[in-house]
């Protein structure tokens, strides 16, 4: 596709011409032959139910295998939306939608893109931590590839193994830190299959070119491993070099089947292991961190929309994080890139403004020694402080952010002492899933007489204090990861740089106006996510094209009306 060339209509690289044919213009469903009659029925990537059309059912041999009534997509969509809600348990929900997705790959996009708002709970946090604890009970059909030690030394088949040839994006995890919930095993796996779903329906990345991976290197959760049910490895959790190795091999042969622009996307490794993966494959593949780098990212864009009702730069801002791992951390320095790149100053200095609490209290400079390495350039100069509440007073932030993955640490007291140092507190409460929230909406508003700004990792009800209604803004990855993504495929691009996180940060500030402003949102509605992904994706390839990180050349005139153009629709094709 040359950059002038607008008229496809979803898919990047769509080898079949499914994706790349114009969405009214007739395609043939091949799977390995023409598939027709009952196999056609049976394949969720052509499979449209009862709105297959009277022709079709003549030219694919559907004649009798269908009740007679021929119904429209949209009609299809509205009969399933209220039966979903018909459901009282959000994991009925999931179970519902999974097994939609698993009979009708279009219907089951058209709901999540059309009902993003409320079904995005249900497809990703709070309801899939639910799901990945209970993954063994309600596991039906695997989804996505397992590649456990016992296919140490066979990585490489095991990849041949899945069907899809033009992969575009992996989401992989070792499961031992999934979400707040802690180590999940094997049964990590919601966690890709959700992301992806994710970049399909908010991205627009073709479903075909995603691949979900869990690696199972064993699992050191006791209840798991007496759990008659488990899926996964029954041993404890293999480490050092053992667990070292067979990532490489990983690593060698994504790289080996899939080529040098296949984006592997790490989700919900452990810190030790996370930091040191992103370290070690950067310079080598095309890698990106979610918890460390998508959530650097979707804060930033929230604190850089945030000024607009704080006032001042984001220099002129003091940071004060609970929780030092690999989302404070990622978030803390790229806060901290932003500021030189506003303000010309070294980086070392801006860290000076940004202080970071973990379990022991506040980081301090006396505490070096003992620190693992990620946490030292956040040790400052100043005395030992071991409660929260006595960090706030003495730092004197004007941000609040919590990323501990532990409930209720922002207590009375701390949100009293925040709304006492400033007019406006802006307080992240980023945990997930939302039963680990550091506190909630109505606590945040309350406590802070109606002033604070107040943002979560998971979603919160609008909120009525004084007459007032306040709407909490979700921080949530989803606003930054598929558009990202969308952008690095686009771009052609073979590295992640830090500029581009950046360039998705600025381009999703962007996207606030002063309506949501009124309401107290510092993030858009979800509902438009489509059109911010575009966006973002647009910012995202520009930059990628300005570093010489771009490989699909020329660059096209257009960004957002080519990342546009190639994003996947999830309405039915024609079939001939």
């Amino acid at each position: 596709m040359d950059g002038g060339d607008y008229s496809v209509a979803g898919g990047v690289e769509d080898v079949y011409g499914e994706d790349a044919a114009s969405i009214d213009q007739p395609v043939t469903p091949w799977t390995v032959s023409v598939a027709s009659g009952y196999s056609l029925m049976r394949d969720p990537r052509h499979n449209k139910g009862l709105a297959f059309t009277e022709k079709e059912r003549d030219a694919h041999y559907l004649r009798g295998l269908l009740p007679p009534v021929v119904l429209t997509q949209e009609l299809q969509e509205k009969k399933l939306m209220h039966n979903l809600r018909q459901y009282q348990v959000p994991l009925q929900r999931y179970m519902a939608l999974m097994d939609l997705q698993e009979r009708n790959e279009h219907l089951f996009y058209k709901l999540l893109v059309d009902n993003v708002e409320e079904l995005l709970p249900v497809v990703y946090t709070p309801t899939v931590g639910e799901a990945c604890q209970k993954y063994g009970s309600i596991f039906r059909r695997p989804q996505g590839l397992y590649i456990s030690l016992k296919e140490k030394g066979k990585i490489l088949e095991v990849l041949k193994n899945w069907p899809e040839r033009s992969v575009q994006v992996i989401v992989v995890t070792d499961g031992e830190r999934i979400l707040g919930l802690g180590d999940l095993g094997c049964q990590g796996m919601g966690i890709p299959v959700g992301k992806l779903s994710l970049y399909t329906a908010l991205g627009g990345v073709r479903p075909s070119a995603c691949l979900p991976i869990t690696i199972d290197v064993g699992t050191n959760n006791e209840k798991l491993l007496n759990d008659e049910f488990y899926i996964g490895l029954r041993q404890r959790r293999a480490t050092g070099q053992e667990y070292a190795e067979l990532l490489h091999e990983f690593m060698s042969a994504v790289k080996q089947n899939y080529g040098e622009k296949v984006l592997i996307q790490f989700e919900d490794f452990a810190n030790h292991n996370a930091f040191e993966l992103l370290a070690r494959y950067s310079s080598s593949h095309l890698v990106f961190n979610d918890d460390i780098q998508g959530t650097a990212s979707v804060v930033l864009a929230g604190l850089l929309a945030a000024l607009r009702l704080l006032g001042g730069t984001l220099a002129d801002q003091r940071f004060l994080f609970l929780g030092a791992g690999e989302a404070g951390t990622g978030i803390a320095e790229l806060i901290a890139l932003e500021m030189s790149k506003q303000t010309g100053n070294p980086i070392e200095e801006n860290r000076k403004k940004i202080w970071l609490v973990d379990s022991r209290g506040l980081i301090v400079d006396s505490r070096k020694e003992s620190l693992q390495h990620f946490k030292k350039p956040w040790a400052h100069e100043h005395e030992p402080v071991k409660e929260l509440v006595d960090a706030v007073k003495a730092i004197k932030p004007t941000v609040l952010i919590g990323t501990s993955g532990v409930g209720k640490q922002f207590t009375k007291e701390v949100v009293e002492a925040m709304a006492a140092l400033n007019e406006k507190p802006l307080i992240m409460a980023l945990s997930n899933p939302t039963s680990q929230a550091e506190c909630t909406a109505e606590e945040a508003y309350t406590w802070s007489e109606g002033r604070a700004i107040f943002a979560s990792g998971s979603p919160f009800d609008p909120f009525e204090y004084d007459g007032k209604v306040f709407v909490p803004g979700q921080a949530n990855n989803a606003y930054i990861f598929p558009g990202f993504g969308l952008g690095v495929i686009i771009s052609g691009a073979i590295r992640v740089h830090d500029d581009m996180l950046l360039a998705a940060s600025e381009a999703l500030a962007l996207q606030v106006t002063e309506e949501h402003y009124e309401k107290g949102l510092i993030y858009p509605p979800f509902s438009d996510i489509r059109k911010i992904s575009a966006n973002i994706a647009a910012k995202v390839a520009a930059k990628a094209y300005e570093l010489g990180l771009a490989s699909h050349l020329p660059q096209p005139k257009d960004l957002v009306k080519y990342a546009e153009s190639c994003m996947y629709s999830p309405k039915y094709r024609t079939y001939r």
